[in-house]
């Protein structure tokens, strides 16, 4: 994956020499509309660290699948858009710093490092009311740099946000009170009400339930058998990708 590498420098707020003004939502490095898409070993990245939103891979495209794939950037790395879009993350290493994996999407991710480059919010789901699964992260490892102590798993981007982390390895940078509820968003305030934010056998010095904030939940063993494949993407099962 280190070998093929696609690299940017876009951010929001760019203006380009055309004199159109990027915005988060189109200051990515690579942008997938397409359905039944699929990575593997490469690298995308985002360069752009300065202030700001830079993108690294927007995927609006329906059973989109990354496996063994490194996706690097800083604020919103990964953007998992659309309604209704399904999408499979294998093997990957995601890192960034503020919120740096966010979206409408169901996307799962499974055996995927996620990498905090600084003190900040691992995810901000925007899950629609009526999508029964956001962000689902398996057997996963939460890393970060030496200097970064302070980590949320994630802050609800709107009201109905979902992410649930499943068997998971945190580090000692998440927080004890684990997620955050985005105070002072006057659009949509008080969205800890109705966020769903939850947890299953996480282990590692970043793993203290009985810390977590009260407005979360730690899952039983009856509640995660609900978090298969077939369930979460309603059908589609993602096979692994085959290089011909």
């Amino acid at each position: 994956r280190e070998k093929t590498i696609i690299t940017g420098n876009n951010y929001s707020g760019k203006v380009m020499a055309t004199g159109e003004t990027l915005s988060t939502f189109t200051s990515h490095t690579v942008l997938v509309e397409g359905d039944d898409i699929q990575f593997k070993n490469v690298t995308i990245q985002n360069t752009w660290c300065e202030k700001g939103q830079a993108v690294a891979l927007h995927v609006e495209g329906d059973r989109f699948i990354a496996e063994d794939c490194n996706i690097l950037g800083c604020q919103d790395t990964v953007y998992t858009a659309n309604e209704g879009s399904r999408q499979y993350y294998l093997n990957c290493y995601i890192e960034g710093t503020t919120d740096f994996i966010f979206g409408e999407a169901t996307a799962v991710f499974k055996d995927c490092e996620i990498h905090s480059l600084k003190d900040s919010y691992i995810t901000a789901a925007a899950t629609p009311q009526n999508q029964a699964y956001g962000y689902v992260f398996l057997n996963a490892e939460l890393t970060a740099e030496d200097t970064v102590t302070k980590v949320y798993l994630g802050r609800p981007w709107r009201p109905h946000a979902k992410t649930v982390f499943i068997d998971t390895k945190m580090g000692a940078h998440i927080l004890p009170d684990g997620w955050y509820h985005w105070p002072g968003d006057k659009m949509f305030p008080n969205k800890e009400k109705t966020a769903y934010y939850a947890e299953y056998n996480s282990k590692g010095k970043g793993a203290n339930p009985a810390s977590r904030v009260g407005w979360s939940h730690q899952l039983s063993k009856e509640d995660v058998k609900k978090y298969t494949l077939e369930n979460i993407f309603k059908g589609w099962i993602p096979n692994k990708v085959i290089i011909y």
